[in-house]
Order: C-alpha cells, then sequence, then structure tokens
C-alpha cells in the first residue's frame, strides 16, 4: 500500500465499520472527490507490513494525502475533511461547536465502545448472547437513552441541523439491531436514524437487512 501512488484524497477502510464510514460518508455529502482502499479487518488487513507502514497503529480508518500526510481516527478525519471545506457541518457559534465535539467525545467514549463492540462479537464473531459480557447491553441502552432524552426534544443531536455529531453517532446507531439492540424502544432515535440517513442519502440500515 505505501508504493500505491496517491493523486487525491484517499480513504483506507473496512465498509463493514461504522468508523471507517463516517469519513466516506462526510466526503460523499461535501462532493469531495477520494479513492477508497477496502481493508478486511477480519482477515487481519490491518496488520500487513504494508498497512502499518501506512498506520503504525494497526487501525482504520486512515486518510491519506497526495503530499504524504496521513491522518487516522474517524471523527479526526471528519473534523479536518469538513473544516477545509469550509461546512455548516462544524457549527459556526462557538458554543454549539464546543457542543458538537462534546458528542464526538463521548460517541467514542460511551457509545462506540459499547453498541459497535457488541454488534461486532454477536454478528461477525457470532458469539451466543452469555458469552458476551452483559455490561454491553446496559451501558449500551444507557447510551440509547441518553441520545433518546436529547432527540425527543431537537431533531438534530445538536440543535436545529444536522452536524458531523448526527453523522458519528447514526454510524453504530443505525446497526444497533445487529448488537441486539431494540431501537424501537428508542422512537425519537429511531426517527432519527431515517432523517439521518436521508439526509445523507444512505440507505436504511433495516431495509437492507430485510
Amino acid at each position: 500500500m505505501p508504493t500505491r501512488e496517491i493523486t487525491r484524497l484517499t480513504l483506507y477502510g473496512d465498509s463493514i465499520s461504522g468508523n471507517c464510514l463516517k469519513p466516506k460518508w462526510t466526503a460523499d455529502y461535501l462532493g469531495i472527490p477520494f479513492d477508497w482502499v477496502e481493508v478486511d479487518i477480519l482477515k487481519g488487513g490491518t496488520q500487513t507490513e504494508d498497512f502499518l507502514a501506512v498506520n503504525p497503529v494497526g487501525q482504520v480508518p486512515v486518510a491519506r494525502w497526495p503530499d504524504g500526510r496521513t491522518l487516522p481516527q474517524s471523527n479526526a478525519i471528519m473534523l479536518y475533511i469538513a473544516e477545509e471545506a469550509g461546512s455548516d457541518l462544524i457549527p459556526a457559534d462557538s458554543f454549539k461547536r464546543a457542543k458538537m465535539m462534546s458528542w464526538l467525545f463521548w460517541e467514542q467514549y460511551s457509545h462506540e465502545t459499547a453498541i459497535a463492540v457488541r454488534r461486532f462479537q454477536k454478528h461477525y464473531l457470532k458469539k451466543p448472547d452469555d458469552e458476551i459480557d452483559p455490561n454491553l447491553m446496559a451501558k449500551g441502552r444507557r447510551a440509547l437513552g441518553v441520545m433518546e432524552m436529547q432527540l425527543t426534544f431537537t431533531d438534530w443531536i445538536v440543535g436545529d441541523a444536522m452536524t458531523l455529531a448526527d453523522i458519528a453517532l447514526v454510524a453504530y446507531t443505525r446497526l444497533a439491531h445487529e448488537g441486539g439492540f431494540d431501537l424501537s424502544e428508542f422512537p425519537a432515535v429511531e426517527r432519527w436514524v431515517s432523517r439521518t440517513e436521508a439526509a445523507l442519502g444512505i440507505p436504511h440500515a433495516r431495509e437492507i437487512a430485510a
């Protein structure tokens, strides 16, 4: 992969990963051209010598530019892409921007660590429920409950317009059913998922599963 010719923004990711799809959706939404390099995490694609030359941490997603710069971490990539584009996905108001950032931190610490992890173990590793840490279900439901409280009063995570916080949080929330979570118990979240998918122009996850 280091010898690959980079002529424009190149995103390395696995399409099964919500984290990897976040920067892809952001670039698509903003009309930013990019190349996508599929990296199969289930087959050890992030641990090859070639990939580790791109990201020594051995994780996707990673963004790469023709001038040699590389940037890992999904939320950091989204932020950079959106900021460079001057996008209103980042609020102009400094307090709203700080609120968006707080949700991005929360997503990686309190949301992704339960919902994405349980989804991976149940859906891809095929673990039965009794072999999955029960705390993941409890933690994931608490996270969905926090979102439900917010989205009962606002259409978007940060007020009246879609921001990067919505893109970050929808990535795994839309797939929560694959981890055993029932979104029908969180109707405001369920409506928001559909709203965000429509805004991003991506198919509804439950319809794909059907």
